[in-house]
C-alpha cells in the first residue's frame, strides 16, 4: 500500500510504502472492540467497598420478645434491612482486569490501524518536531493539515519541543512508538504516524 507523506505545514514530502499486513486488512469490529474492553477493564480502580454485616458495629442480643410483639424475630441489629446495618450483597475490592490472549492484542492493533487507513484518517508526516516549544505556532501548522482531534505517534522518543507545544492543544494527544494502544486511536479522529513509527510498526510486526 503506496501512502502519500506530508509535512506538518501541510506540503508533500513524497510517499512511502507500507505493509498490506498492518495497514490494509479488512476491518474486524469485534476484535477491536474486545481490545478495547479488556484496555479499559484493566484501568479501572475496583476500589469501591460497602461494609457488610459481619463488618459494621451492632448487638447480636435479641432485642424483642420472641412471641407477642406482632413482629418478625430478630436477633441481630446488623441485619442489613436495619438502619446502619450491614450492606447485603455490596461491592468489594477487586481486579476488574482479565485475560486476552496476545494474538488477539496484536490482532486488535492491526485492525484499528487499518480501519484508520480505510476511512482516510491515518497521515504520515516526515517527522513531528518544533523549532521551539510555542503552542500557538504548532496550532497553526496543524490547522493547514485540517487537524482537530488527533493522535500523535512517534518514534522510539518524542520530540521536547512537540511534546510541550502539543501539551495545551485540546483533542490532540502525543505518543511514541512503544505506547501506541487501540483504545486511544479510536478516541481521536485522525491518526499521525512520522515515518520512524511507520518503520517501527513494520519492525515490530
Amino acid at each position: 500500500m503506496e501512502l502519500e507523506v506530508k509535512t506538518l505545514g501541510g506540503n508533500a514530502a513524497g510517499s512511502i510504502t507500507v505493509s498490506d499486513e498492518i495497514f490494509g486488512l479488512e476491518p474486524r469490529i469485534d476484535l477491536i472492540q474486545r481490545v478495547v474492553r479488556w484496555q479499559l477493564a484493566k484501568r479501572q480502580a475496583g476500589t469501591h467497598k460497602t461494609l457488610g454485616r459481619s463488618e459494621v458495629n451492632g448487638t447480636t442480643k435479641k432485642f424483642v420478645r420472641q412471641k407477642g410483639s406482632g413482629g418478625a424475630r430478630h436477633g441481630n441489629r446488623k441485619a442489613p434491612q436495619f438502619r446502619g446495618g450491614g450492606k447485603a450483597f455490596g461491592p468489594v475490592v477487586r481486579e476488574h482486569a482479565h485475560e486476552l490472549p496476545k494474538k488477539v492484542r496484536v490482532l486488535g492493533l492491526k485492525h484499528a490501524l487499518s480501519a484508520k487507513a480505510a476511512s482516510g484518517n491515518l497521515v504520515v508526516v516526515e517527522d513531528a518536531k518544533a523549532a521551539e516549544a510555542k503552542t500557538k505556532a504548532l496550532k497553526d501548522q496543524l490547522g493547514s493539515l485540517g487537524l482537530n482531534s488527533a493522535l500523535f505517534v512517534d518514534g522510539s522518543e518524542v520530540d521536547a519541543n512537540f511534546g510541550l507545544a502539543t501539551r495545551n492543544i485540546p483533542l490532540v494527544d502525543v505518543l511514541p512508538v512503544q505506547g501506541i494502544n487501540v483504545y486511544d486511536i479510536l478516541r481521536r479522529d485522525t491518526l499521525v504516524l512520522t515515518k520512524a513509527a511507520v518503520a517501527a510498526l513494520e519492525e515490530r510486526f
